[in-house]
C-alpha cells in the first residue's frame, strides 16, 4: 500500500529516467487495472508541510484522460497543468519552471491524447469567442502535418487527426526548450528530461515520442 509521501530526500535521489519509468509502469498498472492500493489519509497528513513531485505533466483538460489515475500517481507525485490542446503559454511555461527548479521536480511530461478535440477543432479551423485565439497554438502542427499526411486536411481524415497530435506535443516539447532558458539548460546539465507522449483512449496506454 503506498502510505509514504515523497520526501527531499528521496525526491533528491531520483533521476529523470527513473522518474520516467515509474510513470510508465503506473500506466502498465492502469492498463491492467492492478492500481496500488493507497491510504490517502496518511498521504494528506505527510504534505501538509510541503511536497516535493516527481515530475510535472503537461496535459490537456479531456475529462478522459484524468492524468494522476492513468499513471497511477497519488497526492504529492505530480504537478500537472492542464490547458485543451496541452501547449505551453508563459503562464504554463512559469508552472513548468516552478516545477522544476523551485520544487525539484526531475520530468517534464507533454501529454497529449488520441482524437483530441482541441487538436480536431484547429484542424477545421473553428472560430468561437476565446477558443479561436487558443487554437492558434495548434495551428503550427497542423501545418506541420499537411505537408506529411495524404488525403483532405480536416477532423474527418483520422490520419492527420493522429500525425497532428503527434506533432503538437513534439513541437511543444521544441518551443517549451526555446523558450525556457531555465529549462533548457536544466535538461542540459542532466537534471531533468523534457519529454512527449500521447495517451491512447482507445487502450489506456501512453505511448512515448
Amino acid at each position: 500500500m503506498k502510505n509514504i509521501a515523497i520526501t527531499k530526500d528521496l525526491q533528491s535521489t531520483l533521476t529523470p529516467a527513473g522518474v520516467l519509468q515509474d510513470l510508465l509502469e503506473g500506466n502498465n498498472r492502469f492498463v491492467s487495472n492492478n492500481l496500488q492500493a493507497v491510504n490517502n489519509s496518511a498521504l494528506v497528513e505527510q504534505t501538509v508541510g510541503g511536497q516535493f513531485p516527481k515530475a510535472v505533466v503537461l496535459s490537456c483538460i479531456d475529462s478522459r484522460v484524468p492524468v494522476e489515475t492513468v499513471l497511477d500517481q497519488t497526492i504529492g507525485d505530480v504537478f500537472v497543468a492542464r490547458v485543451a490542446g496541452n501547449f505551453e503559454n508563459t503562464d504554463i511555461l512559469g508552472s513548468l519552471e516552478y516545477s522544476c527548479k523551485v520544487a525539484g521536480s526531475k520530468l517534464v511530461l507533454v501529454l497529449g491524447h488520441e482524437s483530441c478535440g482541441a487538436v480536431k477543432a484547429a484542424c477545421d479551423g473553428v472560430e468561437l469567442g476565446n477558443i479561436t485565439s487558443m487554437l492558434d497554438n495548434i495551428i503550427p502542427a497542423v501545418k506541420k502535418s499537411s505537408t506529411e499526411v495524404e488525403g483532405e486536411a480536416n477532423s474527418s481524415n483520422a490520419e492527420f487527426v493522429a500525425k497532428t497530435v503527434e506533432n503538437n506535443v513534439k513541437l511543444t516539447v521544441e518551443r517549451i526548450k526555446e523558450r525556457s532558458p531555465i529549462l533548457k539548460e536544466m535538461e542540459s546539465n542532466g537534471e531533468i528530461q523534457i519529454v512527449g507522449g500521447v495517451y491512447m483512449l482507445s487502450s489506456g496506454k501512453v505511448e512515448m515520442l
